[in-house]
């Protein structure tokens, strides 16, 4: 699906171009939403360039992601896609400005464009041009990644608190707890990892975009941009603080899960001391000699029995005392 948005009038649909001639006069921005190989022909036909596909969207180099051709300016970085899910993602957006026009290539449907859309209207017709249009979708883009990057971290706050328990109330957990939250752990760890993938790349781009001759003649968008890099700065140093908070809260866990694995094999470990001189003296008067004298004593079976249990309570009050127990 390929959209045109224009200076002063609502956005336009471009189902066909195959029989078109040109583009609207005043399109500032087209929107191609998963095209398919025919649209892109046609954009090309249209705008005289090639657009970069799928495959070369995924391309790693910055050579690739990164170039002007023809006069026009290519650009391809990672966004963030289903965040509120449990499998947030990446997905390779293309922004291309040629001439006046900003084109973006887009293969999912990341919030933040919805969001941008929203506030298309409320930009001055004079500030509808491709540079500009392009500085507030990458400001909107960066506030969507802060706006995910503080849910996490407000999720992990919370997530540390069930974790190490409430020493108010004590509420007694489910064996199998902590392991459950492991889960949450690997969760809120992807969703970090992808958001600092994102804002390595977006932080990429907005270092190239700075050398731009058309960034440098906009003045309004060119401190636009360097206030976006900036944030995107502070949210990558944010975005290391929560890895850091999410790998102690994942050792925490750990640790926590080991403790009570060891508490459990202390258990057994002392039961089986304890319920061991009681054995030993069943095990002595159950063998079968024929010369025993104790066999042969009127009060030998409750001696016998008081004696196990003298043998039990012993072990038990001495791990007592040592503070084993």
């Amino acid at each position: 699906m390929i959209t045109a948005y224009c200076s002063d009038q609502k956005p336009l649909e471009l189902p066909d171009l195959s029989a078109a001639d040109r583009l609207p006069d005043d399109a500032v921005w087209i929107d191609m939403i998963d095209p398919s190989r025919e649209e892109e022909a046609g954009i090309e036909r249209l705008l005289g360039l090639e657009v970069p596909t799928r495959e070369d969207m995924k391309d790693i180099e910055p050579s690739s992601r990164l170039y002007i051709e023809k006069g026009s300016v290519f650009l391809t970085a990672s966004l963030i896609w289903k965040a509120d899910t449990n499998l947030p993602m990446l997905t390779d957006v293309a922004f291309i400005l040629t001439g006046n026009r900003l084109v973006t290539i887009r293969y999912a449907k990341p919030k933040s464009f919805a969001l941008f859309i929203a506030a298309l209207q409320r930009i001055p017709p004079e500030r509808r041009t491709g540079v500009a249009l392009l500085a507030k979708l990458l400001e909107t883009i960066v506030d969507r990644t802060a706006e995910v990057l503080e849910q996490a971290a407000a999720g992990i706050d919370i997530l540390s608190v069930h974790v190490f328990g409430d020493r108010v109330k004590k509420i007694r957990r489910p064996s199998n707890y902590l392991e459950e939250k492991l889960k949450d752990i690997a969760g809120y760890h992807r969703t970090i990892s992808k958001v600092r993938d994102s804002l390595s790349s977006l932080s990429r781009l907005l270092t190239f975009l700075h050398t731009i001759p058309a960034m440098q003649q906009d003045h309004e968008a060119r401190e636009l941009c360097r206030n976006v890099s900036r944030d995107v700065q502070s949210l990558s140093e944010h975005a290391s603080f929560v890895a850091g908070n999410i790998t102690f809260l994942l050792d925490a866990s750990l640790g926590l899960i080991n403790i009570e694995q060891n508490a459990i094999i202390k258990i057994f470990s002392i039961a089986s001391v304890v319920f061991l001189p009681p054995t030993l003296v069943a095990s002595v008067y159950g063998m079968n000699f024929e010369h025993m004298p104790e066999l042969h004593f009127a009060y030998g079976y409750p001696t016998s029995l008081l004696l196990m249990v003298v043998s039990a309570i012993v072990p038990f009050f001495f791990f007592r005392w040592k503070g084993w127990l």
